[in-house]
């Protein structure tokens, strides 16, 4: 099932499969390795939703809202 990067709960993982968006935000996106068919694991979601912060990689990335918002993920059940 596709979802929205932002929506998912901590704990919760899957597999990119695309990722939206243009100009700068995309390009950040891209050079943090957030590609199609990588694995992706939310950690924790900041009190007020921003940030979030992510494991990919073997790395802990943090997300602002606006950049989650452009990251669809099949979401492991």
């Amino acid at each position: 099932m596709d979802m929205i990067l932002r929506e998912l709960k901590p704990g919760q993982k899957g597999k990119i499969v695309k990722t939206l968006g243009s100009g700068s935000i995309h390009r950040r996106i891209l050079d943090m390795g957030i590609i199609k068919g990588v694995e992706i694991e939310v950690e924790r979601i900041a009190p007020l939703g921003d940030p979030i912060e992510v494991k990919i990689r073997g790395y802990h990335l943090s997300l602002r809202k606006e950049e989650a918002a452009n990251i669809y993920v099949d979401v492991k059940e």
